[in-house]
């Protein structure tokens, strides 16, 4: 851990390791562990704590100089929120921690940074279950699963095992549910061809599909244009947001690609604010989008939670990956048929990170 204190304010930070409770595949392939490091803030006896959750391969600020910029945060807290938000441009995991930390600091207790019916515990919010890529058996567990726990949306992560092996998965559930009963998301990361991309949406059409994300990687802006004009069904940007800075490339991309929907990750795109940054084009353009947390612990999970809350928006959000740990944190965050909620009942316990 390292320490630095600025006039009445103390900034450190600490690297954290969360381990899956089982390897959890994607297109980029299985992870066993991910990469989270906190920034903690002290003043006047306060406690802020925020979460730079970094995703090493996909994070554009996976670089050798990253402990140095959280380094350089901490001897530079005096900056304060919004010039650090500025400074931090090419950081966005940390932008996301700079403004977590602070919000932290100045909220009523370290853990409730977005007041609302949510955090007392009155309104819940619906999100999808998410289906990790595997072996086909595992895989329709999973969707079992999902489908036990009421799940009405479920994602599945695809492009990693045999085609015709995941459209039949696709068909064990339509088989059981229909489309106004189960809404079924996909996740393709990117493992399309542009060549054979097409032909496949074709073939996933058959089952009713709400979207599909990134179905072809990231930075083919024209054969992602041609794709959203031509695709049977909607397609959702995740990986094409990541890198894009400042408000006049945003819209430009959104404008160039014309996608029915944009998938916002604040670890990912610059935080709170260049979320909103996001939406407000979006919203401009009349493309929808919904929120998902980028494999947080539950204290990222926490933030993303309850800031999208404030959005009001009806869609399901990608946010219930709180349980995917053997060493998350204890904490009010809970799933319950498809919805995630806070139970004031509940307590945090961060003693995982050994601070005091």
């Amino acid at each position: 851990m390292q320490l630095c204190v600025t006039k009445n304010m103390k900034a450190t930070y600490k690297k954290y390791i969360l381990n899956f409770k089982r390897p959890s595949g994607t297109s980029r392939g299985v992870m066993t562990e991910k990469e989270t490091w906190f920034l903690f803030l002290e003043e006047n006896g306060k406690i802020g704590i925020g979460e730079c959750g970094i995703l090493r391969s996909l994070s554009i600020d996976d670089r050798p100089d990253y402990e140095e910029k959280l380094k350089w945060v901490c001897h530079n807290i005096h900056l304060g929120k919004d010039q650090l938000w500025q400074e931090l441009m090419e950081f966005p995991s940390i932008q996301f921690g700079v403004e977590m930390a602070f919000l932290s600091l100045q909220s009523k207790t370290p853990f409730e940074l977005f007041p609302s019916e949510f955090t007392n515990g009155k309104k819940k919010m619906l999100i999808n279950g998410l289906v990790w890529m595997g072996e086909e058996q595992f895989m329709k567990t999973q969707i079992e699963e999902k489908l036990a726990q009421g799940f009405s949306c479920i994602k599945l992560k695809i492009g990693a095992i045999d085609f015709e092996k995941e459209l039949g998965l696709l068909r064990f559930i339509r088989q059981n549910f229909d489309a106004k009963t189960i809404e079924i998301r996909v996740d393709a990361n990117g493992a399309f061809t542009p060549y054979k991309a097409l032909e496949m949406l074709n073939q996933l059409n058959d089952f009713e599909l709400h979207s599909i994300e990134q179905p072809i990687r990231a930075s083919q802006v024209q054969e992602m244009k041609l794709l959203c004009q031509q695709t049977p069904f909607p397609i959702a940007l995740d990986e094409e947001l990541i890198g894009v800075f400042g408000i006049e490339n945003k819209r430009k991309l959104l404008e160039d690609i014309q996608p029915q929907y944009i998938i916002l990750k604040p670890s990912l795109v610059g935080g709170f604010k260049g979320t909103l940054e996001w939406i407000s084009i979006a919203d401009s353009l009349n493309i929808g989008w919904w929120i998902t947390s980028a494999l947080e612990s539950n204290i990222g999970l926490n933030a993303i939670t309850q800031f999208t809350f404030t959005l009001n928006n009806p869609l399901p959000q990608g946010l219930g990956t709180g349980g995917l740990y053997t060493n998350n944190f204890d904490c009010p965050l809970e799933i319950e048929k498809g919805h995630i909620q806070y139970n004031v009942g509940k307590q945090w316990d961060i003693s995982n990170l050994g601070i005091a």
